[in-house]
């Protein structure tokens, strides 16, 4: 069986708004759809959702689902981690495409900071987290992957998530098979969980398909 993971983690868009403006940005579309805010490129923050992570049983929520963590408010950033602070049971997911602006020191557990690499030519993307962000946990996001990433370094990562390009964005380019196939084989020689989002179904076979969560996210 297939596994969607937004079945599994929440999208929080306690942020919303992003300046960078990707070309298949899902995000800014369904902003301008619903009117969620005046302009996307100028980020908001929603303060008042904070409450929702007052939840009774333990929840994996994704704050960046809108944003781009390096757009951020350094004050927007702090009454968050504060937040995750009073509320130990939940895992609190983190994504940026621009670690370059990071500057983040947190001993906090159940916090996970991440960066999107689409290409070989954002690879350095991976470390340039790690040099930035001093946290317990890493995580990596191959999506929209359209390229052959070839070799990454993958020490202190955590987590790897694999996706292709959804709708019908002019210049789309859909996911071969072996490079997610690439990927997950060179996560798993390391004993990293890997998630096969649920896209790629159809690009490779059932069978090929690994959908695994960190043991943390206690799915």
């Amino acid at each position: 069986m297939i596994i969607r993971i937004k079945d599994k983690i929440k999208n929080l868009n306690i942020v919303i708004g992003c300046p960078i403006g990707c070309r298949y940005c899902y995000a800014r579309n369904n902003c301008r759809r619903f009117h969620i805010t005046e302009v996307f490129s100028k980020p908001e923050f929603y303060e008042n959702k904070l409450r929702l992570f007052n939840t009774k049983e333990p929840r994996v929520f994704l704050l960046t689902g809108m944003s781009d963590l390096a757009y951020w408010k350094k004050e927007w950033l702090e009454k968050v981690l504060k937040k995750a602070e009073e509320t130990p049971r939940n895992i609190y997911l983190f994504l940026t495409k621009r670690p370059e602006l990071l500057d983040i020191y947190t001993e906090l557990d159940n916090v996970w900071f991440g960066v999107t690499i689409t290409c070989a030519a954002e690879r350095n993307r991976a470390d340039l987290l790690k040099r930035n962000v001093k946290a317990k946990h890493y995580h990596l996001t191959f999506e929209p992957l359209s390229d052959e990433v070839g070799e990454i370094d993958l020490d202190d990562i955590d987590w790897v998530v694999i996706g292709t390009e959804t709708g019908n964005c002019k210049g789309k380019i859909s996911t071969k098979k072996s490079w997610a196939k690439g990927l997950a084989k060179q996560a798993m020689s390391k004993n990293i969980p890997v998630f096969m989002k649920e896209d790629l179904f159809g690009i490779l076979d059932e069978e090929e398909m690994t959908q695994q969560f960190p043991k943390e996210f206690k799915l």
